[in-house]
């Protein structure tokens, strides 16, 4: 940590702020408008926390991933070479040159430090041990993020965890929960490998070891997020990357190993894995609170610490954050991977607007008919890539994936709804728009034929609004993208008193003026801001419940309620507190104008 330290504050990425900051709400604030800047702001330390009057001499580091640059600092290389070297290793050619000969030795070489290597000695980690009644949960400064969070999360922990018999294990990032100082809740999602591991404590009713790592090496907890196969210990990418070892020590109370280097650790046992706790609400990174829902929770054992720690932690919410950035590296280093499952496979991208697995764009050489159906299918059986919910694919010539204005245009000019598929699914745990959790709806379109024929009359925007409002009188405003398309977008923000779906038969007599319609709810929709737009119809649509395909396409992504047969409830949306921000501005903290709060809604 201290090089990327270093590196920070000679190429001006670190901003530190002396002044004292609440860790409730304020210095989430904080962090939450830095990353918002372009190119994602700076790391910030906050060298004075606190809490109720009470300040921690412990300092927290946010926003340290906000930058591809200070990404590529903590890689220590360009992320395309590390996903070259994948490549490489998982499609080797074979070497016909005395000196590419020599490189393959090299390349196979370095795989020696893939393993994790346990070192005995007390780690960095343990040069402060607080055991039993010391061990509590209140020396260190965890924040509270959101206003309707139900406590403080710990919210950049490395959660370490082994199977039964001790043959596998799992280092994952999950959000922490603070019931007390001495119990965290445990947000593993069902679908997560420590929620698997955790099946076996629980059915045969054994107390599960879990220890929680916080800083260190920044690449621990890039690592912690990375879509590993099943059983493979992510560590293993660690020593992939960096070309040495992890080293490991082992934990004062459970039988857990975890990195030297360490910031903090916390260790404890899941002593009853049949009970539960109400965990949650939190604000999440798809910018919606999930529910309250029960989780398995820890008691914390023993807390040890570096003779210096320093405190890591983010924000999560509406985009950009700073998983925008962390994902950059998680894209480009699978790639290779998800081309063994899918060999025509040429890139691929997920939109942080579209909150990651809401949205994927994919490119491939599609050599015949229904090849990128066959591409979808494959995704949707890959890993994580299952919880996608709504899938692009492009032809080869397709402009680049990360030209959104060309490539949009690209894919309008040749959208077919008979090319259109619908399909019911898993779905991440996270996602809220679904009549049920874990399933639901799936789009995926096929975008790689040939140009397709422009039928639509387009009128402007003020004389579509007065057709629109003579059949839907709920109609607020609307305005129209692509116009220039075979396909125009049309956004459409309204009033709603029943189902927007009633909105077609409504509109099927001016059909020759519409082609993809989303609708929108009046309150906390700009039309206007497309970017955000996307975010909330990402997150809002279930296709199988709210897209009707006929003589023009209508996507539903208004907040759902029993009208749309939707009986959960609807999560409010993750929005800063004006009073938070007030005080922040008299402290000269916040110095944000209306309009950028605007542009990535913040309130």
């Amino acid at each position: 940590m201290n090089d990327i330290f270093e590196r920070m504050k000679i190429e001006n990425e670190l901003e530190v702020i002396t002044q004292p900051v609440e860790l409730d709400l304020e210095m989430a604030h904080i962090a939450y408008a830095e990353v918002k800047k372009t190119g994602g702001g700076k790391a910030l330390l906050f060298t004075a926390p606190t809490r109720n009057g009470k300040q921690y001499d412990m300092p927290v580091l946010m926003n340290l991933y906000g930058s591809k640059k200070r990404v590529e600092m903590i890689f220590g290389c360009d992320v395309e070479k590390v996903a070259d070297r994948v490549k490489k290793l998982i499609a080797p050619a074979m070497p016909k040159t005395l000196w590419q000969k020599i490189s393959k030795i090299y390349e196979l070489l370095s795989l020696k430090y893939i393993l994790p290597k346990r070192v005995v000695k007390r780690g960095l980690c343990q040069a402060k041990i607080y055991l039993d009644t010391e061990a509590t949960l209140d020396k260190l400064p965890i924040l509270k993020t959101w206003s309707l969070d139900a406590a403080p999360f710990i919210t950049m922990g490395q959660v370490y965890t082994q199977s039964l018999d001790g043959q596998q294990y799992n280092l994952g990032m999950y959000r922490l929960q603070v019931y007390d100082d001495k119990t965290l809740g445990l947000h593993w999602q069902i679908h997560k490998d420590s929620s698997a591991f955790f099946d076996e404590y629980e059915a045969k009713n054994i107390p599960m070891p879990v220890s929680i790592a916080i800083g260190g090496d920044p690449l621990y907890t890039w690592c912690a997020t990375a879509p590993l196969p099943k059983g493979i210990f992510e560590l293993l990418l660690y020593g992939f990357i960096r070309k040495k070892n992890a080293q490991l020590i082992k934990c004062k109370t459970n039988d857990l190993f975890v990195p030297d280097d360490a910031d903090i650790v916390i260790e404890g046992w899941v002593q009853n894995p049949k009970e539960r706790r109400d965990e949650g609400a939190f604000g999440d990174h798809t910018g919606f609170y999930t529910p309250v829902e029960p989780y398995p929770f820890m008691t914390v054992t023993a807390i040890t610490t570096a003779m210096k720690p320093i405190f890591m932690a983010t924000v999560v919410g509406k985009p950009p954050i700073e998983d925008k950035y962390m994902g950059y590296p998680t894209e480009r280093i699978f790639l290779p991977l998800f081309k063994t499952s899918v060999p025509d496979l040429i890139d691929y991208r997920m939109p942080e607007n579209g909150v990651f697995h809401n949205l994927i764009i994919a490119k491939i050489k599609s050599r015949y008919s229904a090849h990128a159906q066959q591409a979808m299918h494959a995704f949707w059986g890959v890993g994580q890539m299952s919880f996608v919910k709504h899938a692009f694919f492009v032809n080869s010539d397709a402009p680049e994936l990360a030209n959104y204005p060309e490539l949009l245009t690209y894919c309008l000019d040749r959208f077919d709804t008979a090319k259109t598929l619908i399909s019911n699914g898993i779905l991440d745990a996270l996602d809220h728009s679904s009549n049920m959790p874990l399933q639901g709806g799936k789009l995926a379109v096929d975008f790689t034929g040939e140009k397709v024929a422009k039928t639509k009359t387009v009128l402007s925007d003020q004389l579509l609004t007065e057709k629109v409002k003579q059949f839907a009188p709920e109609t607020i405003e609307l305005k129209q993208y692509c116009t220039d398309t075979a396909n125009p977008i049309t956004l459409i923000k309204i009033h709603k008193t029943e189902s927007a779906l009633k909105l077609y038969d409504k509109l099927k007599t001016i059909s020759d003026h519409l082609s993809i319609v989303f609708v929108l709810d009046d309150h906390n929709n700009d039309i206007y801001n497309p970017y955000m737009s996307i975010w909330r119809i990402t997150n809002n649509i279930d296709a199988v419940r709210d897209v009707i395909l006929g003589d023009f396409v209508l996507c539903d992504a208004t907040n759902k309620n029993a009208a749309d047969g939707y009986n959960r409830a609807w999560p409010k949306d993750t929005d800063c507190d004006r009073k938070v921000i007030e005080t922040l501005r008299k402290k000269g903290l916040w110095n944000y104008d209306e309009n950028f709060a605007k542009t990535h809604q913040l309130y």
